[in-house]
């Protein structure tokens, strides 16, 4: 079958299906992930963190095994069956949330952080891969932007549980009982169907699946022929910056803002929840739209939206505990980045060869997340614990604020240029969306 019939095919309810079931692992994915910032003011004080290794934990910690594992897993995945390292990665991270409830201090808080970043680098490299397979590339804003209602879905859940269970049975059952369903989705990812590779069932000649050392090769020489590419890499970088000094959050409102901790979490998670879901759908589906449209890229209707939203965060890093700007602020920090998923790992695979989709997405999450959240992360914390110690007043509402302007505007402009320069690339390449 050619990629143009292929591309206008509709959605079969088997591949809405399986859409579902990768959604539903990223769910538990963002879910397990955010916990410690959920979960922040009863860890911080129950292990006696400072803010510093507090950072550590939720950044660095997690963030250098999770995605230098996951550029190993990303060509795993473009060359082994994609269902049975998803299952493996889902059982493994699943049975270390577990043991982080049994943490007492910094060190045994690190450890089973640092292969749960193992674990999930694992997810979206090989699920990105296996909906790029399944889906027409005319629809693939959409399904990249529904996978991703994981982010804000997973997220909203975990400050929600922080929130309403949290003051019930306490942290360390929460983190017990999400660890025993991971498992039980890894068994029923065990014995899904793997999906054939679209290039390899559309070739007209039989070609053998490249080593891991090729696969290496030619998304390393892929990356720097595409200047679209790399500048939505390095747009994708900096805002993780701001999304990383979003891990203070709950920090800021309880210390700044004088939020009770159970009050804010239960905000975060509904403003945050329903920006996020919104969000997701006026990304992937409104990007699309955007596309067919004016003949840009997908990141120049990103850029857009960023640009609406920006004056907006400002106003929600100035105000008070008792402003409005703070659930609106709340709001749209998940609008914006559900918004960012679909756009961005759309635009990533229109411009890449097929076969290194896992490779390429698993780098840009190497950037994103080392880079991007390792910086913004890091040193939000040591900032904070540096402007405390110098008696600097309201060290948190500084620090978020410069974050959050410096890093917005920082990564419009790159995602503007990737948008306008995105159909240039692709003509160029040779790798034109059909349909």
């Amino acid at each position: 079958m050619s990629d143009k019939t292929q591309d206008t095919q509709k959605i079969s309810s088997s591949d809405m299906g399986f859409l579902c079931l990768m959604t539903a692992l990223n769910v538990l994915n963002m879910l397990d992930r955010n916990l410690l910032s959920a979960f922040a003011n009863y860890i911080v004080p129950d292990l006696g963190l400072s803010n510093t290794e507090y950072a550590l934990l939720t950044g660095l910690v997690f963030l250098i095994f999770y995605s230098i594992a996951g550029l190993y897993m990303g060509m795993l995945a473009d060359t082994v069956n994609r269902m049975h390292l998803i299952s493996f990665g889902v059982g493994l991270w699943s049975a270390l949330t577990a043991a982080s409830g049994l943490a007492w201090n910094f060190l045994s808080m690190a450890i089973p952080r640092m292969f749960i970043g193992v674990g999930e680098s694992i997810l979206t490299p090989s699920a990105m891969s296996l909906l790029a397979d399944r889906f027409p590339q005319s629809r693939l804003g959409f399904a990249a932007g529904f996978y991703y209602l994981g982010a804000p879905v997973g997220a909203g859940a975990s400050f929600l549980l922080a929130g309403y269970l949290g003051p019930i049975i306490g942290w360390r059952n929460c983190f017990y009982i999400l660890g025993a369903i991971g498992i039980a989705l890894a068994v029923l990812v065990l014995v899904t169907k793997e999906t054939p590779r679209r290039h390899l069932v559309n070739s007209e000649t039989t070609k053998e699946q490249p080593r891991i050392r090729e696969i290496a090769k030619i998304a390393m020489a892929a990356i720097p022929k595409s200047p679209a590419l790399m500048a939505a890499m390095a747009g994708a970088m900096i805002m993780h910056v701001f999304i990383g000094a979003g891990y203070f959050d709950q920090l800021w409102f309880v210390q700044e803002r004088g939020f009770q901790r159970d009050e804010i979490a239960k905000l975060t998670g509904f403003m945050g929840l329903t920006g996020g879901v919104i969000g997701t759908f006026v990304g992937g589906l409104g990007s699309d739209l955007f596309t067919q449209k004016t003949g840009y890229g997908r990141l120049a209707f990103l850029f857009l939206l960023l640009l609406a939203c920006a004056p907006c965060m400002i106003a929600f890093r100035l105000a008070s505990g008792d402003s409005i700007w703070i659930p609106i602020g709340l709001f749209l920090g998940m609008f914006q980045i559900g918004a960012f998923f679909g756009p961005f790992f759309a635009s990533v695979q229109g411009l890449i060869p097929p076969e290194v989709r896992s490779t390429v997405i698993a780098f840009s999450i190497l950037l994103m997340n080392v880079i991007g959240l390792g910086i913004g992360i890091t040193l939000t914390g040591v900032a904070i614990d540096f402007m405390t110690a110098y008696g600097v007043e309201e060290p948190y509402s500084v620090t978020l604020l410069w974050f959050t302007v410096c890093s917005l505007f920082l990564a419009m402009p790159c995602f503007l240029f990737a948008g306008l320069r995105y159909k240039q690339d692709q003509e160029r390449l040779g790798l034109v969306e059909s349909g």
